[in-house]
Formats: C-alpha cells, structure tokens, sequence
C-alpha cells in the first residue's frame, strides 16, 4: 500500500557555501552536480579522485587513514560523510561506519573548523523487525550481527560530535549503474520470498534528500530516506518482469530474514518531494534511458 502525504515543492537551498563529501561515489557525485548548480563549492574525498566532475574539488584521501588527510587551507559549511563498505565483511564495514567518521570529525575539529551541519549516511539495515510491520526512526534496532552494530556506532560518533548531526538512513539504493535486479529479471534468474516487503530509493532522490536536508532550517536527529512505496520483492518483479517481456520470478515460502515497511512520514513532514515516489516511476526511469 502506498502512503500519500500532502507536501510543499521543494525549495533550493539559500544557504550556499562550501560542502566536503567524504566518501564521494555515484550519490556524492549526484549530490555535487545538485549543490554546484545551486552555488555550492564542493570538495569530494575518494581514495581514487579520477574521473571526477570538474566542478568538484578532488581530495585524494584514505578516510580510515588519518595520515592521509591533507592539511585543510580553508574551513567548510557543510560536511556529508557518504562512504560505503568495499565489501560485506566485519573489518570493511569497520572501516568504512566506525574508523572513517572517527578520522573525518578528528582532522576536522583539530583544525578548528566548525561546520554548521554534517550529515551521516546510515541504512535502513540496521532495524530488527521481521514480520513486516511498519518502522519509523524511533523503532528497535538490531545488535546480534557487525553490519547494524557498525552503522550504529558510526551514528553514535557523529551524534557526539561539537557539529550539529543529521543520520539519514537510506533504504535499498538503486539507478543508474545499479543494474543487478534488472539484469536477474531479464535472465530469468529472479527470486522472492513470498510476503516479504522491501523498501527503496533511486539514486537520485538520495542526492535530493541530502540537498535538502543539508540547509533545512529545522532538522531532527535522524530521518528514514526511503520512497512511499514499501512494494513486496515478488510485486517489484513480476511488475519488472512483464515491463521486460520475461519470465516471472520464482517465489519461495519465507524461511527468516529481514521484513519491514519503512516511513518516511518525517521527511515527507519536512517538505520533501520524491522524483519518483514508488518503484513504477524509478524504474520506468531507468527503463526508458536503457540503463537495464
């Protein structure tokens, strides 16, 4: 079921100035090429700076390595820390929620810069519930495995810094260059669970998301970023399936594992306007540019 709520357009930030986006990949990138046409200098942090926009500054640093940092010449606005774990491992994950924002925040207060908001990228990942029931931000998390701990206390970092903190927690990203669903549908390679809810968002609402919550005026501690339509796995699929003229997935009895619908009332509260508010207009998008 679709959740509707009235909201304002969306308004461009006013508030123009200098951004750093530690952990600049295809969301920070997306999230510069906003900021840039708004009047934003951006500054991005990747450990291989090539290939880059013109537009945005290259810093070429290992984020978990402090050593690698260079010596700042000028303050920042706004921070985002944006990394993502190179792969699903205890020491990656590590690195990329815990050591990382530990890093970023030291070489920044040690400067004595005092950016006037930063924001955390967490995941939707880190909640407990299974049975399908609805979760807003206040609901219960999961301790028992390294990934949720990992986000969890790199949102507990950044909450304890001197810099006002926003966690956004996304859902399951997907767009351009995120193909692998696509490409199982297509195949006819596709698998679900029958009755188990996913909850998503494209790529470029992530960017639209951060964009606007960087220089919102009023901000709560942590908001779920995720689109309006928390759709069952087998409902995207066979939707996909038919947009692709291929076979069906195949549905399986659910055996365990993951199962909520994320709100993203609170963001929708804050004026917020999707791009594209369910699964249907995403994935039409990528559809119709041939990124399948």
């Amino acid at each position: 079921m679709v959740r509707v709520c009235m909201v304002h357009a969306f308004k461009k930030p006013t508030r123009a100035g200098r951004v750093l986006i530690a952990g600049c990949g295809d969301v920070g990138i997306e999230l510069a090429t906003r900021l840039h046409a708004d009047g934003f200098q951006v500054t991005g942090i990747r450990r291989s700076p090539a290939g880059m926009p013109h537009f945005i500054t290259p810093m070429e640093a290992d984020l978990a390595r402090p050593e690698s940092l260079p010596r700042l010449s000028h303050g920042f606005d706004y921070l985002v820390y944006a990394a993502s774990a190179d792969d699903y491992t205890e020491a990656a994950y590590r690195k990329a929620y815990i050591e990382g924002p530990s890093a970023v925040l030291d070489w920044i207060t040690s400067a004595d810069q005092a950016p006037r908001r930063m924001l955390f990228v967490s995941s939707t990942s880190v909640f407990s519930e299974d049975a399908g029931g609805w979760v807003d931000e206040d609901g219960r998390v999961r301790t028992d495995q390294f990934g949720p701990n990992s986000l969890l206390a790199g949102e507990q970092i950044t909450e304890r810094s001197p810099i006002e903190s926003v966690v956004v927690r996304f859902g399951g990203i997907y767009g351009p260059g995120r193909s692998a669903l696509l490409d199982r549908v297509r195949a006819g390679e596709a698998s679900c669970v029958s009755g188990a809810y996913t909850n998503r968002i494209h790529r470029d609402d992530c960017a639209g998301v951060l964009a606007h919550l960087l220089t919102l005026d009023e901000v709560e501690r942590i908001y779920l970023a995720v689109d309006s339509d928390p759709a069952p796995a087998c409902e995207v699929q066979t939707w996909l399936a038919a947009r692709l003229n291929a076979p069906g997935p195949r549905i399986t009895r659910r055996n365990g594992g993951r199962n909520k619908r994320c709100s993203n009332q609170r963001l929708l509260a804050t004026g917020y306007r999707f791009r594209y508010p369910s699964y249907r207009q995403g994935y039409e998008q990528l559809l119709s540019i041939g990124a399948s």
